[in-house]
């Protein structure tokens, strides 16, 4: 393909991904696979060209352009090679007007910085929108540092988390021999800073992964926690079977799925009511602190869509603390920055709440944040913490918020 039909091609695609952004549709991702498989004419160097440039212009307009050829238009105001390549021939783009709509602003909707923490300075909020590294976690009973050493010379290994490894992103991994005996998963360095908020000196006898999703934090926790009652449950069906190709790989697990009706969780979970020693809650969220790999779904967010996720956690950890012994941990997190999901939510909810105090684990990785979303002087300030905060800038982890309240 000549450069301007790729980046007609480019244009096509942020036109797609805008039209499901506004209708609540298919994912970038998934868009972008269809894309492609209609079009088996574009070598892999084409494809990689328009799918780099089309992610370029989603990474770069926090505002929704009116369109692709707007979001290209905007990408070429910046980039002079770009701009040249609108020049109407062949199967590229028409000429570029004077009078014609073109993206502008900021990475970040104008209303979602409004909801940021005072800690975002230039740099944290430039670096949402970084692209991610490849995050593994290992298995130490089936491959070793040195051994994963030997295999990929430029991994990396977290000094925080025991068994966290960064790659290059990109890496192929899949077709490793790690990989395919099950010694590692993909997996960002903040989930697995989650999983260890929820672990203790003592050995639970039953964990109950609240949300389980497609299961990473559910599998985490099964390795870490050999033979200990896990329930993984979760009101999709289809997120709950995508775990089994990953406990396949992994191997024996003490994992049972319980799919929830929605709405009416607690008819299929009352019988744990008081018994579990440790409740997970990863709740739904807005995913702002994923933007480096989903950076659409900034463009899906609406203040309405995030009063509605606001009350399905709090709803959530009401339901969780129902399901903890005396004595236990519940351990809520959200992939988000904003302290509506986060800091306030348990603010809201437990903090204020008889019966229950926080208690974070020491980590060397994030920051403790007070209930407001602002920094906490320390662990034992008399500000005291509401919960931890991890973002790609400081931590170099997807964004999360995360706590661990114990139940008097």
């Amino acid at each position: 393909m000549r450069p301007s039909a790729r980046v007609q091609a480019a244009i096509d695609l942020v036109d797609a991904i805008l039209a499901a952004a506004r209708g609540q549709g298919a994912s970038a991702d998934t868009l972008a696979r269809n894309f492609f498989r209609e079009r088996r004419y574009m070598g892999s160097g084409d494809r990689r060209a328009v799918r780099d440039l089309a992610w370029r212009a989603v990474r770069r307009f926090g505002e929704i352009p009116d369109n692709g050829r707007a979001a290209m238009a905007g990408l070429a105001r910046e980039d002079a090679a770009l701009a040249a390549l609108f020049d109407g021939s062949g199967y590229g783009p028409a000429a570029l007007t004077d009078d014609e709509p073109v993206a502008s602003g900021g990475v970040i909707p104008s209303w979602i910085e409004a909801h940021l923490p005072a800690l975002f300075d230039a740099e944290e909020k430039a670096a949402l929108l970084d692209r991610a590294a490849l995050d593994m976690r290992y298995d130490p009973a089936r491959t070793t540092r040195a051994a994963l050493s030997a295999h990929w010379p430029e991994i990396a290994f977290s000094d925080a988390l025991p068994r966290a490894a960064r790659l290059p992103n990109g890496t192929a991994i899949e077709a490793s021999e790690p990989w395919l005996q099950g010694a590692v998963d993909v997996q960002d360095w903040g989930s697995q800073a989650i999983v260890q908020a929820c672990l203790d000196d003592d050995a639970p006898a039953l964990v109950i992964d609240l949300c389980a999703g497609a299961g990473g934090k559910t599998l985490a926790l099964s390795a870490m926690l050999p033979g200990v009652r896990i329930i993984a449950s979760d009101t999709s069906r289809d997120r709950l079977a995508a775990m089994e190709p990953r406990r396949r790989r992994a191997g024996s697990d003490s994992i049972e799925t319980l799919l929830l009706n929605p709405k009416r969780e607690w008819e299929s979970l009352e019988h744990f009511e008081g018994q579990a020693d440790v409740v997970l809650v990863d709740a739904p969220c807005s995913g702002s602190g994923t933007w480096r790999r989903n950076p659409e779904t900034r463009w899906r967010l609406t203040p309405e869509r995030l009063d509605k996720l606001v009350a399905e956690q709090a709803r959530l950890i009401e339901i969780a603390k129902r399901l903890v012994r005396p004595g236990g941990a519940l351990v809520y997190a959200v992939c988000s920055l904003l302290p509506e999901e986060g800091a306030r939510q348990v603010a809201r909810g437990l903090c204020d709440q008889p019966g229950w105090h926080i208690s974070l684990k020491t980590m060397n990785i994030g920051r403790p944040v007070r209930a407001d979303g602002a920094l906490a002087a320390s662990h034992d300030a008399a500000d005291q913490p509401a919960g931890m905060l991890l973002t790609p800038h400081h931590d170099g982890t997807d964004g999360f918020f995360f706590t661990r309240a114990i139940r008097s």
